[in-house]
């Protein structure tokens, strides 16, 4: 079990630390890759093509600009694909949500939230796909669930406290 995440260019590290941190929180293994659709479109579609078979079970895709990193791997594996709209002048992440997003019937690639917040969300997206069929892992969710809302409702009465003084 484990996540290949491909960088559409070194330049998306930054994007994507978040998606490292949790996939190591969690104990799930990961590869990373520099691959470009348009600049090492071979390697990247050989490398999608193959990823089953070197035991990834989930790829996500963080690129920006043109975006069609997630729509080329996809095209070439059947695992799931998730992408990470990475934001670049001059449209600050726009063209890359809708390159990523608007992909052709039959070649799904799932989005997740563009920038920084999209490589932690995208992890965890991956997580969950590999929690169905991993009852550990499915706990591990469940705890960082129950974490998340004891720090909203934590930061609640904090704040209804302050506001009574």
């Amino acid at each position: 079990m484990s996540v290949a995440v491909i960088l559409g260019s070194k330049s998306d590290l930054d994007v994507v630390r978040g998606a490292f941190d949790t996939l190591k929180e969690f104990g799930v293994p990961y590869v990373a890759r520099v691959l470009s659709a348009h600049r090492t479109p071979e390697e990247a579609a050989k490398f999608a093509a193959s990823a089953r078979q070197e035991g990834i079970d989930v790829i996500i895709c963080a690129a920006g600009m043109a975006a069609h990193l997630g729509g080329v791997v996809a095209a070439h594996t059947t695992l799931p694909v998730i992408g990470i709209p990475v934001p670049s002048a001059p449209f600050n992440a726009l063209d890359s949500l809708l390159a990523t997003v608007q992909m052709p019937p039959g070649v799904p690639v799932g989005a997740v939230t563009c920038g920084k917040a999209g490589g932690k969300n995208a992890a965890l997206y991956a997580i969950e796909m590999l929690a169905i069929k991993d009852a550990a892992l499915a706990s591990k969710l469940e705890k960082f669930r129950r974490e998340q809302r004891d720090k909203v409702l934590q930061a609640d009465a904090e704040l209804a406290a302050e506001l009574e003084k």
